[in-house]
């Protein structure tokens, strides 16, 4: 059924209205939970693994203490204690530790080490505070592109969110290392946080918040996130993956460029750049430092300079010490599974494990071994962990061509006649051409990573494949004015357009269902960003063409993707869920629940696809409007849209719902948070809102209110599955999960979710989904 219509809460507090006010900042204060009775021993502890250099604290990197806390166990996520600064001296803590049980620390008791924890710690995150917000606007310009009154008032109260997330070190609460000590690295400016255990700037998370924020007009905000990554390529040498001592080995995807370069565009403000561009050259320079390696191309001969993620690490991440202690040692409480890996083992895995973080896609069967580069028809592995990670050994192409279009911009904010200029677009059409050279497949018409082990092109397909369009790298193949054009390049999108007319939701990181959280079913926001871009990217002589049928009415839209494409058969693609226990077919014309038939005979669109612009929409726009238009709802905007009955809202289960933005959502259900991955899912959520947010503004003559039925009519006329028509207006609730339960609760409105809702997700799909509820 179609789901109804998005809605929020206006928030309702001043400070959400004009910015002047300083929203109040719950400090957490989880409760500790040991995972055994109080007076237990603690388990048995392999060998501290050795200091690591680049994380010296005794307290917040790895040692007996860290390890000793962690398997305890006293939290459910382990970035809960090392968030916590020390209510003591360093000095004092360690010794108190040292103390423990008769100076025998690592074998006292759980009581011990939460009354430990309890004495010798304060809340985490009470190095931060929440700020005001002045430049607030309640009506930036782009609500004027959003046509529907409904979507426009929606996109109007996300647009207040950013009140919520404004942070700034705390100088009252601050640590100097004598008094107390802290895992916070200290920023100088105002920044926005992701949100939930997310309580510091991140790295590539800011790129889609300042893009939301620029079309918030909050460009004070924008320069002061950009000062602070310029603060730490000063101070650090580089730009790590987040605000914390514990990411000083790693940084993320490489963004900086790209945000300055926006900032620098949307405002005219080009007096940053007399700091800005040294400190980003001094960027480049650490990537190709750091983190280049030469590949000669098994197709051509040629030698490559390409990139890869490669973390120097031999200790569990400290944000993640448990998680990574049991996937290299066993579960610790349980004698029979505690069978360890060797100490070089251990230090191979933890440095996969790290790299796997820096890559943002932690984790994905992208960098397991075994899933990576199975061929079709191949059974899967019978058993696979993430002992079989291969991070360092895949070339991304994603990476690679984000640090093409790094080089791009950069020339572009150079005089044109500098030597800077030119050298910057040579590096760019160097790496352009290896970009095509390695990760390019001209018979599958998709870019695949590159695998240094196997010295070929791994197989799984993945949104990266949609990094080089967004770059500007449009193969030749793809641009040669031929009768079979048309085929090549809607081929190369066919994926896109599967997706759109056969699952409830938008594009999965993959199709292949792992548990991990960069895998199917969870679909991230700014994934869906680059797909967009993507297609907007294409020239228009060959994105003007009406969308290809399939070669018989009984066929599915899978039938338009390239062989062997995805890797995957049809049947073994994941099944949308109808009702309980009931999945659409996995083959034929009947496996796409949400095509329709466009206004004219040679368009065709998606259930709640937006508003089609005409019969010269073309394929690639109309991609765009239907990615554009998935959404969820449950909420209410006071004094536009009131709140459904919960009698209505329990027929979706959402009556509870919290009224979340989250970081991902689900490809089976437009109302359901994302699953899998190491912790629970997040709410706030910052890229998230700054990705609603660049769609409302480029997308708004397109975004429309769904078609939404009568929830309780449909429920019972259909025994709980909903119709394809009904009265607009109002809608069903949305769905997400309540913001802080883990795994998104797939099977939440599942029966009613034959059908995708329309509207607005943001593409982000769905992100707004059960946003609000």
């Amino acid at each position: 059924m179609t789901r109804l219509l998005v809605t929020a809460t206006v928030l309702s507090s001043a400070w959400a209205q004009s910015g002047t006010e300083v929203p109040s900042l719950t400090i957490s204060t989880v409760v500790a939970s040991p995972s055994a009775s109080s007076g237990a021993t603690l388990p048995p502890q392999v060998d501290v693994p050795p200091k690591q250099d680049w994380c010296p604290s005794d307290i917040f990197c790895a040692g007996q203490l860290l390890q000793t806390v962690n398997v305890a166990n006293l939290y459910i996520d382990p970035k809960t204690f090392v968030d916590k600064p020390t209510s003591q001296s360093p000095s004092s803590v360690a010794s108190t530790f040292s103390g423990l049980n008769n100076n025998a620390p690592q074998n006292a008791t759980f009581q011990q080490i939460l009354d430990f924890v309890d004495t010798e710690f304060k809340g985490e995150g009470t190095e931060l505070e929440a700020l005001p917000l002045p430049e607030f606007n309640a009506n930036p310009a782009f609500l004027g592109n959003v046509s529907d009154s409904l979507v426009k008032a929606f996109a109007q109260t996300v647009n207040g969110f950013w009140t919520q997330l404004i942070r700034g070190t705390n100088s009252s609460t601050l640590c100097n290392g004598v008094q107390c000590e802290s895992s916070l690295i200290p920023l100088n400016h105002t920044f926005v946080v992701p949100g939930g255990r997310f309580r510091e700037q991140y790295y590539w998370d800011s790129f889609w918040i300042v893009e939301g924020l620029l079309q918030s007009e909050l460009f004070d905000v924008v320069n002061a996130t950009l000062q602070n990554f310029m603060d730490e390529l000063d101070t650090i040498g580089f730009i790590p993956n987040g605000g914390r001592i514990y990411y000083l080995n790693r940084s993320q995807p490489p963004l900086f460029i790209q945000m300055l370069h926006r900032y620098v565009t949307v405002t005219g403000d080009r007096s940053i750049l007399d700091r800005a561009l040294p400190l980003a050259e001094k960027e480049l320079t650490w990537w190709l430092t750091n983190r280049s390696v030469n590949i000669t191309s098994p197709s051509s001969g040629q030698t490559h300079t390409l990139y890869h993620y490669s973390v120097n690490n031999s200790a569990p991440r400290p944000e993640s010490y448990l998680t990574d202690y049991v996937t290299a040692n066993g579960d610790p409480t349980n004698s029979s599974t505690f069978t360890g890996l060797n100490l070089t083992q251990r230090s191979a895995l933890y440095a996969e494990l790290a790299s796997g973080a820096e890559t943002g896609w932690d984790y994905t069967a992208r960098w397991v071994r075994g899933l990576n580069d199975r061929s079709l028809n191949d059974s899967f592995p019978s058993s696979w962990s993430l002992r079989d990670l291969e991070v360092r050994n895949t070339v991304p192409v994603d990476l690679n061509s984000i640090l093409h279009r790094n080089y791009v911009l950069l020339s572009s904010l150079y005089p044109s006649n500098s030597s800077r200029a030119s050298s910057h677009l040579e590096s760019a059409s160097r790496l352009q051409a290896g970009i095509l050279d390695v990760f390019w497949n001209s018979t599958k018409l998709a870019f695949y990573d590159f695998n240094l082990r196997t010295q070929r092109q791994n197989t799984i397909f993945t949104a990266a494949n949609f990094y080089p369009y967004w770059s500007g790298i449009i193969p030749e193949e793809l641009l040669r004015d031929t009768s079979s054009t048309q085929e090549r390049v809607q081929g190369a999108f066919a994926s896109v357009r599967m997706v759109m007319e056969r699952w409830n939701g938008t594009f999965p990181s993959s199709f292949v269902d792992t548990g991990l959280q960069w895998d199917a079913p969870n679909a991230w926001p700014p994934h869906q960003y680059i797909i967009l871009s993507a297609l907007r990217a294409l020239p228009t002589n060959i994105t003007s063409s009406p969308p290809i049928s399939a070669s018989n009415s009984s066929s599915s839209s899978f039938s338009l993707v390239p062989t062997d494409q995805l890797g995957l058969t049809e049947s073994e693609l994941p099944g949308q869920p109808l009702a309980p226990n009931q999945n659409s077919s996995t083959s034929g014309s009947a496996a796409d629940i949400n095509f329709v038939k466009g206004p004219t005979d040679n368009q065709m669109t998606v259930v709640n696809g937006g508003n089609p612009q005409g019969d010269q929409e073309g394929w690639a726009h109309t991609l765009e409007r239907e990615l554009a238009n998935r959404h969820a709802t449950g909420g209410s905007i006071p004094n536009v849209l009131p709140r459904l009955s919960d009698q209505e809202l329990n027929v979706t289960q959402s009556q509870n719902n919290t009224g979340n933005m989250f970081e991902k959502f689900s490809n089976l259900d437009i109302d359901s948070a994302g699953r899998g991955g190491e912790y629970t899912v997040q709410a706030g959520f910052g890229w998230t809102n700054g990705v609603l947010l660049w769609v409302a503004s480029n997308y708004g003559n397109v975004l429309e209110s769904p078609n939404c039925p009568d929830l309780l009519a449909s429920a019972q006329a259909e025994g709980g599955v909903g119709s394809d028509t009904g009265s607009s207006g109002s809608g069903s609730g949305s769905g997400g999960n309540d913001g802080g339960s883990g795994d998104g609760n797939d099977d939440n409105g599942a029966a009613l979710s034959s059908r995708k809702m329309g509207l607005w997700g943001t593409v982000v799909l769905a992100v707004v989904v059960g946003l609000f509820a």
